[in-house]
């Protein structure tokens, strides 16, 4: 398949993003009441434990982990679930299958305008205003090559279990309440509502092989140079664990997408 029109998806979906403005400027308000209210809370629980640092984190990493935290998450997040019900509901899907591209690729290089907008406007600004806010406690170095190619290992993880999961939509027509489950379970297994270092070690050592940890934990260890990562051999444990789960999920989605295609009902059909 040529570049060509990979491309000319990323730039449909770019020209699709700026289109829709004000569903930009609401998503960044609602994430800016969001992170007040994280704020709080967890001033509130440092406050209460009466010690600088909680389980090796101090109230400053907390923040500053939950921040880019939110901000990976409007970069990566995806509505392939609620997309793919909507189109097996209207017949929609039929058309989409008599494409002349496998339907998997067309459906990742689809959203991958809405996630270069959301990067530029969204996570570009937000890592800057926390490093103006924190006088640079971020490091500037290799680390953020290193986060770069942990995102897109993110990404292609995260586009996985959506796959997964929309891919219930061909038996169930309405994935609405696993959806739910498959966002909960997400978030809070990656570390994106609460930092893994909170979790009880037992707990967090199954975590650490789950793929949730690979979408959101990792890439923010990655960046803070936090977990072993600032030593090559930290560095290539947690790529080699993005990348098993990258390569895992994708033979699944692709076994599970070619058996269930077979059976698709659409309004009867």
């Amino acid at each position: 398949m040529s570049l060509r029109k990979f491309l000319a998806l990323t730039r449909a979906g770019i020209m699709e993003s700026l289109h829709y403005r004000l569903g930009t400027i609401v998503t960044l308000f609602a994430n800016l009441i969001y992170l007040v209210l994280v704020y709080y809370l967890w001033k509130a629980v440092y406050a209460s434990s009466g010690v600088e640092q909680v389980n090796g984190m101090t109230f400053t990493d907390t923040m500053i982990y939950l921040i880019l935290a939110t901000a990976l998450f409007n970069f990566l997040e995806m509505f392939v679930v609620w997309d793919m019900s909507r189109s097996i509901q209207s017949g929609k899907i039929i058309l989409d299958l008599l494409k002349p591209m496998d339907f998997r690729s067309y459906t990742f290089w689809s959203y991958s305008g809405s996630h270069v907008v959301s990067f530029v406007l969204t996570f570009i600004p937000t890592f800057i205003v926390v490093m103006i806010v924190t006088r640079g406690a971020i490091h500037m170095g290799l680390n953020l090559l290193y986060f770069a190619i942990s995102v897109v290992l993110a990404l292609l993880i995260n586009f996985g279990i959506e796959m997964l999961v929309a891919t219930v939509c061909l038996y169930t027509e309405s994935t609405w309440g696993i959806n739910i489950v498959k966002e909960t379970i997400v978030l809070l297994l990656s570390g994106a509502s609460i930092p893994l270092a909170f979790f009880p070690e037992r707990i967090r050592d199954v975590i650490g092989y789950l793929p949730f940890r690979a979408v959101y934990d990792i890439p923010l260890t990655v960046l803070l140079g936090k977990g072993g990562s600032d030593s090559l051999a930290g560095l290539i444990k947690l790529w080699g664990l993005q990348f098993i789960w990258a390569v895992v999920l994708y033979v699944a989605g692709v076994l599970f997408w070619n058996h269930s295609v077979k059976k698709i009902t659409v309004n009867g059909g």
